[in-house]
Order: C-alpha cells, then structure tokens, then sequence
C-alpha cells in the first residue's frame, strides 16, 4: 500500500510538472516580448551579457557544491536503526577557515569582471561618436542631433558601426532612457545630464521605453532604435535636412496647413520656417516616422486623425487638449502633415 501511494504521488508529480512547462516556455518567445536584454545587439550590453554569463557560471558551482555536500550529508549521516546517537563537536579550525576564505574567494571572482565591466561601460566615447542630445518630456522622447542640426521625437536614427553618444536631460520629471538591446538603462534627471555611449551591431529596428514611473502615460512614453547601413543614414540626413514641403494653396493639404496656422497648433509644435512652437513634438518632417503619440501607434492617416481629434482619450495625461475641430479640418490637417516628408 505504502509503495502505491508513493507511485500516485510520484505521477501527479510529473503530471503537475508536465503541465507547467509548457506555461513556462509561454515567457521564452521574442515574439510577444521584442524588449529582451538578453540578445545584445550593441558594445555595451555585450559587456554586461558577458558579465551576467560570468556570475552565472559561478553561481552554477556554488550551487553544485553546496547542494551536493547537502545530499552527501543526507545520504551519509542519515539515521538508522542500532546507530548510537552522534558526538557533539565543539570547533573546527580548519571547517571555519574553509569558510571564510571560500566566500573571499568567490567575491573576488565577482568583483573584478563587475568593476572592469563599470570602468567599461562608463567610459568617455570615443572620438568620432555621433553625438545626440535626448530630452525625456511626459510622455515622449525628443532627439536632437547636435552637429547635424536635426530635431526629431520617438525615432532615433543612427549608422551601424558607429559610436553614439547620448547625453541624457529632462524636460519635466525623472525619467530612464533604456533600448534594451543597445545597453543598460540611464536615469534622465531634473537639472542633471548624464551620458552613455554603444556602438550598434546590427541593423533593425528595436523598441524602447521609459523605465522610470513618470506619471500616468508612463507606460506609453515609447520610443524607436532604427540602426541603418551608412548609406541609409546618410539619405536618412539628407531628407531630414531639406525644408517641409509646401502644398498647394487649394490642395487638402494646403487648406491643412491653413488650419494649423490658426488652431492653435503654432503654439506647441516646430515645422521650419512656419512655426517656433517646443512645447510637444517637432514636425518639420513628421510623414517619414513610422510612429505618432511618442511611438505608441503606427503614423497612417486614420491614426493620426483619431489622435487629433482627441489627444488626451488616446494617451491619457497628453498635455495636447481636444481642439475641437470638425472632421473635415481634421483631414486637411492630417493630409497637410502626411505630406511633411
């Protein structure tokens, strides 16, 4: 009887652990969850997936070596039948210098990748790094590209093989800027700027976000890493370079453009040489993202009219207030703002 209940117990057992893998290997896909630190795509979270392996390793033996001397001392000092009862011992020399060298030991082995990974990842970038100046706003991300004369929000453009160095302030509150495939996070702090550098090794696209609670959007303050080839980059600065393109007066988009000079939108938003607005986003060449909202829906015509038409309904806490506009106005302003490529 005893050795049937132990079988049924052992078979709900692995029964139990059948069904839980499979749970379990649901949190494994890149699919559903593209924000993976582990599949380091730039210099920087290289180092610190190296590092990650490297105490892995010894946190594997420590493991073995101390569940192992658990299962000897189980298995060889169990209790059994005629056994007389085991002797007291008072002190052993050579048990405590044992262990209190052995946890030296293993600190050393931690410490030193972990400070020659911070000297690394904390280090000045090198010459030729593409400088670009991030500011957290609530709830976007603006970049601005320094020795290009480049403003653009939600989208960070940059060469693979080239350094880039970020130098991280706020407009508002505390933020954290962090592409988890480039690299740690990087606290973005009132008053205060901080930097960080990688170099990106793979071309794509890959998601970012705040990770520091900002507010009520905070889960919405989104942003995008295209790495290009050169050449792409370069097109890329180019088209960013030339000025907006202007409508025709009696087109939807120039009757588009006629709304935004007099809705109000002059007061928030930049376009070159129409208006000086910094408050949100800056729009000069707003059609070539793929993104709108800071990177929360895709830029298409339907998209963008919905945000228009009531900003704060699509991204709670938006500083962006409903204008009011009627449905045709909305369609011109969005044609007008398509055609900013």
């Amino acid at each position: 009887m005893a050795a049937s209940a132990r079988g049924t117990r052992f078979l709900r057992s692995i029964s139990a652990l059948l069904v839980l893998l499979p749970l379990l290997s649901l949190g494994c896909t890149l699919r559903q969850f593209p924000q993976s630190s582990l599949h380091p795509q730039a210099d920087y979270a290289s180092q610190i997936q190296r590092l990650l392996e490297d105490l892995m390793f010894w946190v594997v033996v420590i493991f073995v070596l101390v569940e192992g001397a658990l299962v000897v001392a189980v298995v060889r000092f169990r209790n059994r039948p005629g056994l007389p009862e085991p002797k007291m011992t008072h002190g052993h020399t050579g048990l405590e210098i044992g262990w209190t060298i052995a946890p030296a030991v293993i600190l050393a082995f931690i410490a030193v990748p972990t400070v020659v990974t911070i000297f690394k990842t904390q280090s000045k970038p090198p010459a030729g790094a593409l400088e670009v100046k991030v500011v957290g706003h609530q709830w976007w991300w603006e970049f601005q590209y320094p020795g290009l004369d480049i403003t653009t929000a939600s989208e960070l453009h940059v060469p693979i093989g080239q350094p880039v160095a970020i130098s991280l302030q706020t407009a508002d509150v505390i933020h954290s800027f962090w592409f988890p495939a480039m690299g740690g996070k990087r606290d973005v702090i009132p008053t205060h700027t901080n930097a960080m550098w990688f170099t990106p090794e793979k071309i794509g696209t890959f998601p970012g976000q705040c990770a520091e609670f900002c507010g009520v959007s905070h889960a919405n303050m989104r942003m995008k890493l295209m790495v290009q080839s050169r050449e792409d980059f370069e097109a890329w600065v180019a088209a960013q370079k030339r000025p907006p393109v202007e409508p025709d007066s009696t087109s939807l988009a120039g009757k588009g453009k006629q709304v935004f000079l007099t809705a109000g939108c002059v007061a928030c938003h930049t376009i070159a040489g129409i208006s000086p607005g910094t408050i949100g986003p800056n729009l000069t060449h707003v059609g070539t993202r793929t993104s709108l909202a800071g990177a929360l829906y895709p830029n298409t015509p339907e998209e963008m009219a919905k945000w228009i038409q009531d900003p704060p309904v699509r991204k709670p806490g938006s500083i962006m207030p409903k204008l009011g506009l009627a449905p045709d106005q909305i369609a011109a302003v969005v044609a007008y703002l398509q055609s900013l490529k």
